[in-house]
């Protein structure tokens, strides 16, 4: 394959990239499943080449520090939900204690998104 295909294959997944990151913070989630599979298709096409010109490093490490940054938005909003679905999953009423100074049961549970009522 001719050096400006690769660079043209480099460029496309650089622009996938950035349009998967915009989808994301859109909420986008069919454009971005979408995103994914090109950007895997071209991964695997990309992946075959042992070396890059030199002047088409620079595209590379752009393209890395791209990845990288998406990976750290995605991780980083997994972990914004793990916690909101801790927050609302601890018992919203303090523990009480009898008459013998033992912790008594409540009948809440806690769970505010378990769909009961």
């Amino acid at each position: 394959m001719t050096r400006e295909a690769v660079r043209n294959l480099l460029q496309q997944l650089r622009s996938i990239i950035l349009s998967e990151r915009e989808h994301a913070k859109a909420l986008d989630i069919m454009a971005m499943a979408t995103d994914m599979q090109e950007k895997e298709a071209l991964l695997q096409v990309i992946g075959k080449f042992d070396n890059l010109h030199p002047d088409d490093r620079p595209l590379a490490r752009e393209i890395q520090q791209e990845n990288l940054r998406n990976a750290y938005l995605f991780k980083a909003t997994l972990n914004w939900i793990q916690d909101t679905m801790e927050f609302f999953g601890r018992k919203s009423v303090p523990t009480t204690y009898g008459q013998h100074g033992t912790t008594t049961n409540n009948c809440v549970n806690g769970r505010l998104l378990s769909g009961r009522v």
